[in-house]
């Protein structure tokens, strides 16, 4: 006994610096989330991009006649979240489609929050494919978006790639 308390009380060198986290899977329920604020000059390299130059998005007081508090941030370029964070996880997954619904808007400078949450995951020729609950919120609850999108994952083990370009913060957990 006295033995045992003798080894187990030493260090060992060559194990310090060393630690081993066990890869997170990807399971139903799973949810990974996303915080963005929105600039002006985004809006402008959007609507270059996509030519969408609607002036509800790059105009105030156009925003402000049709009834909005200022410019609202394109409704595609929200929902370009969904895509990033598969992606910035599942490095090589494939975006098969997406059902989004437009609830409210969001406004140049908030903060929104976006959220995919796994469904329905089933393995299909050691690729695996993936559906998710989508939702984009704004001041804490409010939402934004809602929908669902379906993914090929190449994996189903999750990595956390959060520094991806425009992310302010990025959280895995599970529920």
């Amino acid at each position: 006994m006295m033995l045992v308390k003798s080894l187990l009380a030493r260090s060992v060198p060559y194990t310090r610096g060393f630690s081993y986290t066990p890869p997170s899977v990807l399971r139903t329920g799973d949810i990974l989330r996303q915080t963005r604020t929105f600039s002006y000059q985004d809006l402008i390299d959007y609507s270059k991009v996509s030519h969408d130059l609607n002036p509800l998005h790059l105009d105030s007081e156009a925003a402000r006649d049709s009834g909005f508090e200022d410019r609202i941030v394109h409704g595609m370029l929200l929902a370009a979240l969904f895509p990033q964070i598969i992606a910035s996880h599942f490095p090589g997954a494939v975006y098969v489609s997406q059902s989004l619904h437009f609830k409210s808007p969001a406004y140049i400078g908030e903060e929104v929050v976006g959220e995919v949450q796994a469904i329905n995951i089933r393995e299909n020729k050691r690729r695996y494919i993936a559906k998710f609950s989508t939702k984009c919120f704004k001041n804490g609850e409010l939402l934004v978006i809602d929908g669902e999108a379906t993914a090929i994952l190449p994996t189903l083990v999750v990595e956390n790639r959060s520094k991806g370009a425009g992310a302010n913060a990025s959280d895995w957990w599970k529920n």
